[in-house]
């Protein structure tokens, strides 16, 4: 994923949406229904939902979208072959079909992938969803003037690399065959066992050629959903939704679409937002945010009464916050100078400069600690929770710095509580317990993100962040790890310029593995691998922390996505 704030992922986004031990269910208030906020407890259809966010809902076009699962506000008009189970914790991290009969059916190498929609689908006009309307949503993702969806099919699919979309290229792609209107076949350049999860990426869309009105079809998109768009002002800022009457449960046992209207409103403080959640006077007692955590200083207030701690939902999204190397750089190529850090890293100053440990766990593998990721705990230098800086010392002297060292350690001047100046001011004082001076370089965002994505312009050390496009170890170690993803000219997200044969066989070998338990436990075991080579120092895993209305009910918050899903939610 490309790297997502804290307060507005991508996931899609981005949302997008971030953690307590492995296995632990992530958990809304009390038990997830409404006894937290009186009253019956059963969800019942009906009333508005108002959701109160910081980030507008932008490019609201399935193209458009960066999104893992179908996104959420996006998953209640936009449907895909597959979707995120929509339940809480550890079973949300399953892949599921949606508008298709399962997950999709491959063939004996996993480079073809064959799906069969389910009868009586139908958009918001009445008129049936067809697997042409899929390939041709499919198509018009490459079309210049919609980018900015994931960039896998241009990979993944026979032939795709340079298709310009259907605006301009009428043949389409021959990589996707519909040989009748409920069936759709992939063929892909290699083996992709991981392709279900992809196909719940919103660009799996159906979308009718007759209602495609281009750059301007994100203004009213023809619903697949459970919600059509009747208003959309100002590029997402005031989305309102309201019921499809062509969409049933009886075609979709994801969606739960509880309310009669979703009323989006967007481009607030996220402090605002906070204390209207809190204070749930009028609309806002049915209101939730989709893109707004809770900060340090609202979490010790809101902790404090026992009657809001009941409407903060947790929850964990596959994300990692770390330090990275860049070994190109002195004196970081060597390997003990890597090692040292490592030791010399003070976990528990890290994590209350992120919040406290009820914000951020500390973290000690790359991989996030869930099992859909195959996560396998290892901590190969051993630093404690302060530090040890007797281990580090005694590594510089074999790597020739006897009296210690002094390094730049670059992050940015964003408040964000991942690559700011807290965590900065963390880590140096840490390495100065090991005779190690460490002098900041703080940079404007922008900046921050330019420099440390350019290969030519990559320091030697610096604050770094990954979140998953899905719950799986590929797309968390392919894009840092895998050599063959380096990007001499542009954005390059492999930091340690890692190109080892032997760790981009085994992604291969495990990218055919269509058993997704069976290649969790191999991204698990690469991990630890890549792991040995000290390219990076684990920091900790984030833990979101949001408000609800106090009339917000079914309060269901997976793995997946980290945040509360709103497909899910009930209002009183």
């Amino acid at each position: 994923m490309r790297q997502p704030s804290v307060r507005a992922r991508r996931v899609a986004a981005a949302s997008v949406s971030l953690v307590v031990a492995a296995g632990v269910a992530a958990c809304g208030p009390k038990d997830n229904d409404a006894k937290a906020s009186g009253g019956d407890s059963t969800p019942h259809k009906g009333g508005t939902l108002t959701v109160l966010n910081s980030e507008a809902q932008t490019d609201f076009d399935p193209a458009r979208l960066y999104t893992s699962g179908g996104g959420n506000v996006p998953s209640l008009v936009f449907r895909t072959l597959t979707t995120r189970n929509r339940e809480n914790g550890a079973a949300g991290a399953k892949v599921v079909p949606d508008l298709a009969t399962d997950t999709g059916r491959p063939n004996k190498d996993a480079t073809v992938w064959t799906y069969t929609l389910k009868k009586g689908l139908k958009y918001e006009d009445g008129t049936p969803i067809t697997t042409a309307d899929i390939k041709y949503g499919i198509e018009r993702s490459f079309a210049p003037e919609l980018s900015g969806g994931a960039p896998y099919l241009r990979d993944w699919l026979v032939g795709a690399a340079d298709y310009q979309g259907p605006y301009k290229d009428k043949k389409g792609l021959s990589a996707i065959e519909t040989p009748d209107s409920r069936t759709i076949v992939f063929h892909l350049n290699k083996p992709e066992g991981e392709f279900p999860y992809l196909a719940t990426q919103t660009q799996f869309t159906p979308v009718p050629k007759s209602k495609d009105t281009g750059t301007k079809y994100e203004s009213h998109p023809v619903s697949s959903g459970p919600y059509k768009v009747v208003k959309n002002e100002n590029d997402g800022e005031h989305l309102v939704l309201e019921r499809n009457k062509y969409w049933s449960t009886a075609v979709d046992d994801e969606r739960k679409a509880y309310p009669d209207t979703v009323d989006v409103r967007s481009g607030l403080d996220s402090s605002v937002i906070n204390q209207r959640l809190s204070a749930s006077q009028g609309a806002d007692a049915a209101a939730v945010t989709t893109d707004t955590n809770l900060g340090p200083a609202e979490l010790a207030k809101v902790s404090g009464d026992k009657t809001l701690a009941a409407r903060v939902g947790t929850g964990h999204f596959g994300y990692t916050n770390y330090l990275a190397f860049n070994p190109k750089v002195k004196p970081f190529d060597n390997i003990k100078v890597r090692q040292a850090i490592s030791y010399a890293i003070d976990r528990s100053s890290v994590v209350n400069a992120a919040g406290g440990s009820a914000l951020a766990e500390p973290a000690t593998t790359y991989l996030p600690n869930q099992k859909s990721f195959g996560y396998t705990p290892y901590d190969l230098f051993p630093a404690g929770k302060t530090g040890n800086a007797a281990k580090a010392r005694e590594l510089l002297k074999e790597a020739g710095y006897k009296s210690g060292l002094t390094i730049t350690l670059t992050h940015s001047n964003s408040k964000d509580f991942e690559t700011s100046p807290e965590i900065a001011t963390a880590v140096q004082d840490a390495l100065k317990k090991a005779g190690i001076t460490v002098k900041l370089q703080g940079l404007e965002d922008n900046d921050y993100r330019d420099k440390i994505h350019g290969v030519k312009t990559e320091p030697g050390l610096f604050l770094a962040h990954w979140g998953a496009d899905w719950p799986s170890g590929g797309p968390f170690l392919a894009p840092i790890f895998d050599g063959r993803q380096i990007v001499k000219d542009g954005a390059n997200f492999n930091n340690g310029q890692l190109n080892d044969k032997s760790v981009n066989d085994e992604i291969d070998a495990i990218n055919k593995l269509t058993d997704l338990q069976a290649a969790a436990k191999r991204w698990g075991a690469l991990d630890k691998k890549i792991g040995e080579q000290a390219l990076t120092v684990p920091l900790f895993h984030p833990v979101y922390k949001r408000l609800v209305g106090k009339d917000i009910k079914n309060v269901v918050i997976s793995d997946w996505t980290g945040v509360l899903d709103i497909s899910q939610v009930a209002v009183k």
